[in-house]
């Protein structure tokens, strides 16, 4: 019984572990993977931007090497 009062007593302190850690733990794993899921996205998002400025510089080249009508 003096037992089961310590736990509690250090319990109502704050200083032992949470009594849901489960809850806690299933957490962390579900903000874990939602991190790595914005992590992949982000990385397909950076390829296109890359694609995308390519792609832009390519056209400015081609536009930029047209010989220009005088009006």
């Amino acid at each position: 019984m003096s037992h089961a009062l310590g736990q509690d007593a250090w319990r109502a302190t704050g200083l032992g572990a949470p009594t849901d850690i489960d809850a806690f733990q299933e957490r962390i794993a579900h903000l874990e993977q939602q991190v790595a899921d914005l992590a992949a996205q982000l990385g397909e998002r950076d390829e296109d931007l890359v694609a995308a400025r390519a792609t832009n510089r390519e056209l400015m080249n081609q536009l930029n090497s047209r010989p220009h009508r005088s009006r």
